[in-house]
């Protein structure tokens, strides 16, 4: 299994606030439909409800603390491991937020598809975890200048652990 994890962060590693990202990337959201698209996708709650319901193509795995929770669509654990446990184990399974998931999932880890917000927001409340230069290895990145639908320049960077 190949664990991915994918998100979108400012230079601060802010990923959001009040439960919402604080940007509008429609090629961002692309490339995230693209790369997830007929995979395993793992988040949180919060995640999920933030985005109003599973995403479609995939197999969304949900990890939630509350015993109780149910969401249709939606494969409920409680916790990484066994979300890990419900994924196939020959498929690259992706991380999708949110910041407390990202923060779980960072150590084992095989593989980072971020994109670099390039903005700072300073009263976001999620973020990112901070990459460690000495563990992992930046293999490609691609810049994209802001436009009259994106507000941000922004950069895909994808990160393979060492």
């Amino acid at each position: 299994m190949t664990i991915t994890l994918i998100a979108a962060a400012a230079e601060n590693n802010a990923l959001g606030k009040d439960n919402q990202l604080v940007w509008h990337l429609p090629d961002d959201f692309k490339r995230f439909k693209k790369l997830t698209s007929g995979h395993h996708i793992i988040m949180g709650r919060k995640t999920l409800e933030s985005m109003n319901g599973p995403l479609p193509n995939r197999t969304n795995i949900v990890i939630t603390r509350k015993e109780d929770y149910t969401y249709q669509g939606c494969t409920i654990v409680h916790s990484l491991e066994e979300a890990l446990k419900a994924c196939p184990q020959n498929e690259e399974v992706f991380v999708i937020g949110g910041g407390e998931i990202y923060k779980q999932a960072l150590d084992i880890a095989d593989k980072i598809e971020l994109t670099r917000v390039h903005t700072t927001i300073d009263d976001a409340d999620t973020f990112f975890p901070e990459i460690d230069k000495e563990k992992w290895h930046l293999t490609e990145e691609e810049y994209h200048p802001k436009d009259e639908k994106h507000k941000f320049d922004f950069t895909y960077k994808t990160w393979i652990k060492k």
